[in-house]
């Protein structure tokens, strides 16, 4: 079987804010599944690396070994991390040594005996089903492109069916329950997708799930109005949330609306934090990360919240807000459109120390008994020291 390795982007930049230099590319959510399991998947194999300088270090435990990139000697696949995979097994003849998709390369095929430079575009090339990402914010193009399928084929999974005195509007074959605890009184809209519930979920009364929609295990939803979103593990989330993920480990435990977002591990939205997702004009939303304006060619877009971000309570959030890793954000109703990594407070003029924020963040981790472990530290502490250059 052939290694597989994926390429990060040789320069994130602000496309990829606020994720860049905060953790790989390939650990996002494309859909239901990080991006790195989609190329396991397409590949039947196991990432033995995934290559880039901008998150060296990175550590959360179930990932594999990050590097920079480096020449490769086959038989290899080299998978771009930009890239998502649909989900559909590829399988390429001898002669193909490129993946591409709609004219641009997406991986690398590198046979024994040879070895792989760098990216290229020579030879014969097999065309790839996915999601081109652009940057962070078409994993909600990726969302919306991949989450309808992705949940459907856990129709084929045993589960443990509706749950007793839940509400189903459609086929009841589409409430996937893999060991959830829902309460009587739960609505399951599934006309449009197939709800899936994992392992150790929890869902109140008060709850309208309107698929497709996947929740993570552990993920505790308290209640209010949620359509076409994925949750990733140990969630809390209350209120109205449309067509957002939530990559895991994140609160939003209140009322407030959140759409068209991403929200990072272990992020914290105060109650009532609202992102708008519409411009008044209807037109494009375009970011502005660093002086950089970016036109994201969508109509619909939130907020990109990094990792261990944090809102106080009632917070307004403008279209195509970027709020940077380590933020938190008080201080104005409606903050600027790009917040500093590691503010303390809207302006950015004010920042977390180092330890300060390593003391905020074993305490955060130690409330969902993940353990601060001198590998994750230093990987927070990386984290830290790259975000704040400059």
């Amino acid at each position: 079987m052939s290694g597989l390795f994926l390429l990060e982007p040789d320069s994130p930049g602000a496309a990829w804010a606020p994720f860049g230099g905060v953790r790989p590319i390939a650990e996002l959510r494309a859909g239901i599944w990080r991006i790195r399991e989609r190329w396991e998947a397409a590949l039947q194999a196991d990432t033995a690396a995934i290559m880039g300088r901008h998150a060296e270090g990175f550590s959360e435990g179930d990932e594999p070994p990050t590097r920079p990139p480096a020449s490769v000697n086959g038989p290899a696949v080299i998978g771009a991390a930009w890239f998502a995979p649909s989900g559909a097994a590829l399988a390429p003849d001898p002669s193909v040594r490129r993946f591409t998709h709609h004219g641009a390369t997406v991986g690398w095929v590198v046979p024994e005996g040879e070895r792989w430079e760098g990216p290229h575009q020579g030879g014969a090339e097999l065309e790839v089903e996915g999601v081109l990402l652009r940057g962070a914010y078409d994993l909600v193009t990726a969302l919306e492109t991949l989450l309808p399928a992705d949940c459907a084929d856990f129709r084929a999974a045993p589960n443990s069916g509706v749950p007793a005195g839940s509400i189903v509007l459609g086929d009841a074959a589409d409430v996937i329950s893999l060991g959830a605890v829902v309460e009587p009184g739960v609505v399951f809209d599934v006309r449009h997708g197939t709800v899936v519930l994992e392992e150790g979920v929890e869902v109140r009364h008060g709850t309208r799930l309107e698929g497709p929609v996947y929740v993570g295990a552990g993920t505790r939803v308290l209640g209010g109005f949620i359509r076409g979103s994925v949750f990733g593990p140990q969630c809390r989330v209350r209120g109205e949330i449309a067509a957002s993920v939530f990559v895991g480990y994140a609160n939003k435990g209140h009322d407030g609306f959140v759409g068209h977002s991403v929200v990072g591990h272990w992020v914290n939205l105060g109650a009532g934090t609202t992102t708008s997702n519409l411009k008044n004009t209807y037109g494009p939303v375009r970011l502005e990360v660093d002086g950089e304006r970016l036109e994201t060619g969508r109509t619909n877009l939130g907020t990109l919240f990094g990792d261990h971000a944090k809102t106080a309570i009632g917070t307004m959030l403008a279209t195509g807000t970027v709020v940077s890793a380590g933020a938190n954000v008080f201080g104005a109703l409606t903050p600027p459109k790009h917040v500093r990594a590691f503010a303390w407070g809207c302006d950015g003029a004010e920042r977390l120390t180092e330890d300060g924020f390593l003391r905020i963040a074993e305490r955060v981790m130690g409330r969902r008994a993940v353990a601060f472990s001198p590998e994750r530290r230093e990987s927070l502490r990386r984290t830290f020291e790259r975000s704040t250059q400059g």
